[in-house]
């Protein structure tokens, strides 16, 4: 869902790179998990809001400077069933991650070892026989995501 990314004043507040849409809705989750030294530890939020272009936050138990700057760099994640259902055609990224690709001549591409966004759009990255960056172009180069059989169907041209 994001990282912690740096320090915000003296009582512990913390920046946070926020990967939600809009920044602050990782906010709407009152209770985190930080991967702290490889461990996922839990966390709640005591406060939060949108500050510029990024989002701060106020962990309990966080109170000072110090022990704020011991999470720059963890990672955030929140429990897949306070997740809202995907609206239709939309995808969370974690989903797609490790599911066949597959062009429309029965090709296989590799699996989806992860996605980037780029701005334009998103873009799965395929491993497998070699790495391949294939744009989430929905219905042009995406034809289907099917989770049943575990395959993404695609129309891209990888030479």
């Amino acid at each position: 869902m994001g990282r912690v990314s740096g320090l915000f004043g003296v009582k512990g507040w913390v920046k946070v790179f926020s990967y939600t849409r809009p920044r602050e809705a990782i906010l709407d989750y009152d209770r985190w998990f930080l991967k702290k030294k490889g461990e996922w530890q839990a966390a709640s939020i005591q406060e939060g809001q949108r500050h510029g272009k990024g989002v701060i936050a106020h962990l309990q138990g966080v109170d000072d400077r110090d022990q704020a700057a011991d999470l720059i760099g963890c990672d955030i994640a929140i429990a897949r069933d306070s997740l809202p259902e995907a609206d239709e055609g939309s995808y969370y990224w974690a989903d797609l991650e490790g599911m066949r690709v597959v062009h429309r001549d029965g090709s296989e591409l590799g699996r989806v070892a992860y996605l980037l966004e780029t701005g334009a759009n998103d873009v799965l990255v395929t491993a497998g026989e070699r790495e391949r960056l294939i744009p989430f172009i929905a219905e042009k180069v995406i034809l289907d995501v099917d989770f049943a059989t575990g395959i993404i169907s695609v129309d891209w041209e990888w030479d």
